[in-house]
């Protein structure tokens, strides 16, 4: 059955406000999702009635608020299905988390001369630790190469696969091409050579139904503001045998077992690696998000996701002048384009007067904008809250920006 678009967008309040006296088009879903009142309502309730630091106190707020965030922990379990509540490590994100691994992970088996495979559509979130861990111990980072349409060159895994590779890191979808990443084949092929696989998961999490057992993903990465839920706070999914093998990110409080001058001995899993005071209030508003989705549908989103593309991707095709950068076969739902010779940020300017806020620059991607010749796109990009009455007054900004550049 189809979304009721109009009962949903009610959840949100943010989209009923105008701006500039228009009515507000969000079309900028893959920088961060509004959120549900249910989701402002949880953490407002959870600081009037059971704010106190987790896992430190006897009192009964403690107990209370250590109960609710260790609940966040099995409901983001059950949501990606890892085997045990212990894989899922809080992070401020997706980008701490994968620097969590790939810190973690270089300092106890990276060494000099080996290599690192990542793809050439990563976030700088993906690229820029593995940089950090190579120049630290001087090893080399390789590139999955892509082709025009912004699809990965898988077969090229083949040949950049050696014994020298210890870890491959890949985004499931790109955020600024919107392609769907055939990572269940990528994972194959790095286990049969008994490499572990990271997958930036921040743009898939909100879009699919992830199964991390299914894919068999040795780490999975997401953020919670990009899954309806509040900044401040993401997850790292490990497999336990990794988890158990490699050495904490940060130390502090929470973290240890034992502490002497001598030497710490480090908690069990998860909480070697939450040191110091966990995002507790974000991480309960997290799993008031996934409660949303999940009330929802998952597949019934994706549905309604996919509808919006195909509305958007027809309509705009009519633009005269108009580009498309990331034509991949299976994507999602982003689109990124130019307008004739007019810069990105000066179409992006005009429409956010007209109400309609879009992505402009480079999309923290900028090796995929230099290998396309370009400065940025212009990134619409859809959530399920999303109308087809939007993509229509995107269409008429975008003949407006003509008019006025000329």
């Amino acid at each position: 059955m189809p979304l009721d678009v109009e009962k949903i967008r009610k959840d949100f309040p943010i989209l009923q406000q105008q701006v500039y006296g228009k009515p507000l088009v969000y079309l900028d879903n893959a920088a961060t999702t509004q959120k549900p009142q249910v989701v402002i309502d949880k953490i407002a309730e959870c600081y009037r009635t059971i704010n106190s630091n987790i896992h430190r106190g006897v009192h009964y707020l403690s107990e209370r608020s250590s109960e609710a965030y260790e609940n966040s922990r099995t409901a983001v379990q059950k949501f990606i299905n890892a085997k045990f509540p212990f894989e899922i490590i809080f992070t401020r994100g997706t980008t701490e988390a994968i620097n969590l691994v790939a810190f973690s992970f270089g300092e106890k088996f990276i060494r000099e001369g080996d290599e690192i495979i990542i793809s050439a559509m990563e976030h700088h979130s993906n690229i820029v630790p593995w940089q950090m861990v190579c120049e630290r111990k001087n090893a080399k980072l390789r590139i999955i190469p892509m082709n025009e349409e912004g699809e990965l060159i898988v077969d090229e895994l083949d040949r950049l696969i050696s014994n020298r590779t210890k870890i491959i890191a890949v985004t499931h979808i790109s955020n600024s091409l919107g392609t769907i990443n055939p990572i269940k084949e990528i994972i194959s092929k790095a286990h049969s050579h008994k490499i572990p696989v990271l997958i930036d998961g921040a743009q898939s999490l909100q879009h699919t139904k992830i199964d991390v057992q299914e894919l068999d993903c040795d780490f999975y990465a997401f953020s919670g503001h990009k899954i309806y839920g509040p900044a401040g706070v993401g997850v790292l999914y490990g497999k336990e045998e990794w988890l158990n093998h490699i050495p904490p990110y940060q130390g502090g409080g929470d973290m240890i077992h034992n502490v002497t001058f001598e030497k710490t001995v480090y908690n069990k899993l998860p909480f070697k690696f939450e040191a110091g005071t966990a995002n507790y209030i974000d991480a309960i508003g997290l799993a008031t998000a996934i409660e949303y989705i999940q009330n929802i549908g998952i597949y019934d989103i994706a549905m309604q996701e996919h509808q919006l593309m195909q509305y958007a991707a027809t309509k705009l095709s009519s633009i005269d002048g108009l580009k498309f950068y990331g034509t991949a076969k299976n994507k999602a739902g982003v689109i990124s384009f130019l307008l004739q010779d007019i810069h990105p940020y000066d179409t992006g300017m005009i429409l956010d007067k007209l109400g309609i806020a879009v992505r402009t620059g480079n999309h923290c991607t900028q090796p995929v904008m230099d290998w396309y010749k370009i400065p940025g796109t212009v990134r619409a990009s859809f959530a399920f809250y999303n109308t087809l009455q939007e993509i229509d007054v995107l269409c008429d900004g975008l003949q407006k920006v003509k008019e006025m550049m000329g």
